[in-house]
């Protein structure tokens, strides 16, 4: 499990938000060039948001003893695999297209990037214990095995985390990448 402490807690450096002085969040919907592309951007991390909180309610619950084991299992399994799925797939999306495209396109995007980056690599592998925890559980409640309890608190602490990270290195990421999209007149 990777532990809390390595889990970034602290806002990007002012000296990396400089455009969000000039584009703040309140504002992005109302400009010109806040295009539809952006705004799906906007809408997965939203997606992602909504679907940690959804998977750490869903272990809380089972844990209050307020849910039958096999349907827990079942959505652990369905939720628990978009979760990983779609948020692996944003993020190889993210460092192999639209953050070089960021890059290219105003300089000082680079000096948050490795920022973002080290989240990606942080959040891989909170992601990489929720799903042995997930997998784990699944295969004990499927053999009616009492250790189930214990693996769903795994579940719950690792869920947590990506709910914690996902907190701060998304709003970061909208809020150093869209002042530049809107600048730059990016992704239209």
């Amino acid at each position: 499990m990777i532990p809390t402490g390595e889990m970034r807690q602290e806002p990007l450096p002012e000296a990396m938000r400089q455009l969000l002085d000039f584009y703040p969040r309140d504002s992005w919907d109302a400009h010109p060039n806040f295009k539809l592309a952006t705004q799906s951007w906007l809408g997965a991390h939203q997606m992602f948001r909504r679907l940690s909180r959804i998977v750490r309610l869903d272990a809380e619950t089972y844990l209050d003893g307020l849910e039958d084991e096999g349907k827990f299992a079942k959505r652990l399994s369905q939720r628990g695999n978009a979760l990983i799925g779609n948020l692996q797939g944003h993020h190889s999306w993210e460092d192999y297209v639209y953050f070089p495209e960021l890059s290219a396109a105003d300089p000082r995007f680079d000096a948050g990037l490795a920022i973002l980056e080290r989240d990606h690599q942080v959040l891989d592998g909170v992601l990489h214990d929720f799903a042995d925890a997930a997998i784990s559980t699944i295969n004990l409640i499927r053999q009616e095995n009492r250790l189930a309890r214990d693996e769903v608190s795994r579940v719950h602490q690792a869920a947590t985390g990506i709910e914690n990270l996902l907190a701060r290195h998304l709003t970061d990421e909208e809020e150093l990448a869209v002042p530049i999209i809107l600048h730059h007149k990016l992704r239209g």
